[in-house]
């Protein structure tokens, strides 16, 4: 039941991003210019909307908080993610956009995908140059979250409580996303469709 519970998830998920423009690499090399925020204004939104109910539901005690996941905090995860947004840039495709896209039926989604993979599988050949080098050392304790949160296995940078704080962000993202304009510098032609 739980795989078949991931794929309708999944599956509504994808045909959300499609739905959004999100699979479209034109609409997401818009947002990135400048050119049309209304795909910025709506992962705003979604990541707001998202914070404030989790970190909303953990105070509540309807979430359990046992099941927040933190990754470890290293040199590595952020070039790692400096990588991940100039190929997000570059190719208008993030990991997840990029299977949607394939799904859609956009062909040039495959060479994305090949990509990625490519990449994986090199890191994997030199991971152990990479845990050498030092990258791979934990930052700040490793697993920490900005806010204490209570009853989480996680450590906390600040007294503050972090479920206070992701309910406070998540408000930040929300209000962004309604004052955000629909574009910030001159729109050009409309995106290509799907092929």
């Amino acid at each position: 039941m739980t795989i078949v519970l991931a794929l309708v998830i999944g599956a509504a998920f994808g045909a959300t991003l499609d739905r959004i423009g999100a699979t479209n690499p034109n609409w997401i090399i818009r947002m990135l210019s400048l050119r049309n925020l209304h795909l910025m204004k709506t992962i705003l939104l979604a990541i707001g909307t998202g914070s404030i109910l989790m970190f909303g539901g953990q105070m509540l005690g309807l979430v359990d908080v046992l099941h927040m996941s933190v990754k470890t905090a290293y040199v590595g995860v952020f070039i790692g993610g400096l990588m991940l947004g100039g190929g997000w840039a570059a190719s208008g495709y993030c990991p997840g956009t990029g299977v949607c896209a394939v799904a859609s039926g956009r062909k040039d989604a495959w060479f994305f995908i090949a990509g990625g993979l490519l990449g994986a599988a090199a890191y994997m050949v030199t991971y152990p140059s990479w845990k050498a080098s030092g990258l791979l050392d934990k930052l700040a304790g490793g697993k920490v979250t900005l806010g204490s949160v209570p009853g989480a296995k996680y450590d906390g940078l600040m007294a503050m409580s972090g479920d206070l704080l992701g309910i406070i962000l998540g408000v930040v993202f929300v209000l962004v996303a309604i004052v955000l304009p629909e574009r910030m510098v001159g729109d050009g032609p409309a995106p290509v469709a799907a092929e």
